[in-house]
């Protein structure tokens, strides 16, 4: 049963959602959308899919556009389940790119929902049924920055670093005669990276310790070249932060009910039950990268991060390319409010 405290929460969410719907459908219609590229380690936690979920209801109001979805999960099932939640949201046709890494080969919780049938159809239709089909993450990765502007494109990286430290190393090819990193300057704004921990975390004791943060040490080789040769301004959410902005079960359980079947919620069940309030890291990450000037989070000052091998994150107050997200407590309610509200809208267009 939920404590008193969730359900005050809840309870000013739900009162908070009608006013958040407003701004969002109209006031934001006015800006250009942001060019988005989304790398995910899809079916690792449940968070990807609410983050990729937000990203959808911003494209539907003209927030973002989603050029590309890249994916650092190795398993054959991680690429389909995004082509399920993309198909479900009306952007079936999005490019989906794939490493083939050995990074967490297994399938996850939630990833078999691809394969899911009922009577016979999939549960949730898509096109793309195996990794194996999908194309090279780089070569996704070349051919959506090399068409866009210049200086335009923000890249949500909420996995491990395995696709843009690949996307550094990539040579010319058909797409662009530039190098991946001259390709990267060219082409990215701002790189939006869920990964490290900024303040210290208290363990099982209650006592604060060093983090090693689960995207960083999982693919400690390709975080150490994302953090040394990154070319453009990079803003860090820590794993403090998705901690400090849990996302309500009881928006599983009541929102998400306009379809019989939703994949969001389906993968949020199958990865942890509710009761249960999973930290948003992937969704900060969303909402910084497309609202940047919401004053959901405070910067802190321009520095430079490193990372040593043994997978701690630093920060040196010297060099402008880093930043990091910081939230207070006032704050917080309007973050959550934002992401509750995003995660659980109901698409634009009708479910296939």
């Amino acid at each position: 049963m939920p404590s008193a405290a969730n359900r005050r929460l809840f309870a000013v969410l739900s009162i908070a959602l009608a006013a958040t719907v407003w701004r969002a459908a109209g006031a934001c219609q006015a800006a250009e959308p942001t060019p988005l590229i989304f790398d995910t380690d899809f079916g690792n936690d449940c968070d990807d899919v609410l983050a990729l979920a937000m990203v959808h209801t911003l494209a539907d109001r003209g927030e973002c556009d989603l050029l590309a979805v890249t994916v650092t999960k190795d398993h054959p099932y991680s690429a389909p389940f995004v082509d399920v939640v993309n198909t479900f949201y009306g952007r079936g046709d999005t490019p989906i790119g794939v490493c083939r890494s050995g990074v967490t080969p297994d399938e996850g919780k939630y990833n078999g929902l691809c394969q899911a049938t009922d009577d016979g159809q999939f549960r949730y239709p898509h096109d793309l049924t195996s990794g194996a089909d999908a194309p090279d993450a780089v070569a996704v990765l070349r051919e959506s920055l090399a068409a866009a502007a210049d200086r335009s494109v923000v890249i949500c990286q909420v996995g491990f670093s395995t696709n843009l430290a690949a996307l550094l190393a990539s040579a010319a090819d058909e797409h662009s005669p530039l190098a991946g990193r001259e390709l990267i300057a060219q082409k990215v704004r701002l790189l939006s990276v869920m990964a490290g921990a900024f303040e210290s975390i208290p363990g099982p004791d209650g006592q604060p310790r060093i983090h090693r943060e689960y995207n960083v040490e999982r693919d400690l080789a390709s975080a150490q070249t994302l953090a040394e040769q990154w070319p453009t301004p990079t803003v860090w959410s820590g794993f403090e932060i998705g901690i400090a902005l849990p996302y309500p079960h009881e928006s599983i359980e009541q929102d998400f009910g306009y379809f019989p079947h939703h994949p969001v919620a389906e993968a949020y069940r199958l990865y942890s039950p509710p009761p249960h309030n999973r930290p948003t890291w992937d969704l900060t990450t969303v909402l910084y990268a497309v609202r940047p000037d919401e004053g959901y989070f405070r910067l802190s000052p321009p520095g430079r991060v490193t990372i040593d091998d043994n997978a701690v994150t630093h920060f040196q107050a010297e060099g402008h390319r880093d930043r990091y997200l910081i939230i207070g407590p006032a704050a917080r309610e309007r973050a959550l409010v934002a992401m509750v509200e995003l995660t659980s809208a109901r698409p634009a267009t009708d479910r296939p």
